[in-house]
């Protein structure tokens, strides 16, 4: 899933499309673990508390490295669902500017229905870990400019 040549609006459209070929949840449901299953493994040595994202019900570490300009995330969860949401978030805003991560909107998060389809709890961890990512790509945008 190499994205560095996709803009996040379209990647965020391709992921809006491959949703749209499933009629029930249950099937969108089985994308999003099958999603996260391909999610590569995050090095044991990340998995500490200080990159835990906070608020999450669920166990979900995440670490950005700054490559060329680019923020670059790698993440993992205990919770299968979760795995494939944040599997999502790193499709669409990985290998992209601090800048273009800043000021994505992420509507495909609406589009597909995630919102309403959460539970409240998951879906406040969906806003931690969106949130969590545009910390990432403010600090990197931050020591690039030396604000």
């Amino acid at each position: 899933m190499m994205a560095a040549n996709k803009s996040i609006q379209e990647i965020e459209a391709e992921i809006v499309d491959e949703f749209s070929l499933f009629d029930s949840w249950d099937d969108k449901y089985e994308y999003i673990i099958d999603l996260g299953k391909k999610l590569q493994p995050l090095d044991e040595a990340f998995k500490k508390d200080e990159n835990k994202v906070k608020g999450c019900q669920s166990t979900v570490w995440l670490v950005a490295d700054y490559q060329d300009g680019n923020v670059i995330y790698k993440a993992e969860s205990d919770a299968v669902i979760v795995k494939g949401l944040i599997s999502m978030l790193i499709r669409v805003l990985s290998n992209h500017t601090p800048d273009e991560i800043l000021n994505a909107d992420m509507d495909f998060i609406n589009k597909i229905g995630m919102t309403s389809h959460l539970a409240q709890t998951r879906s406040n961890g969906l806003r931690a870990m969106v949130k969590q990512m545009k910390h990432y790509a403010l600090a990197y945008k931050s020591l690039k400019f030396g604000v």
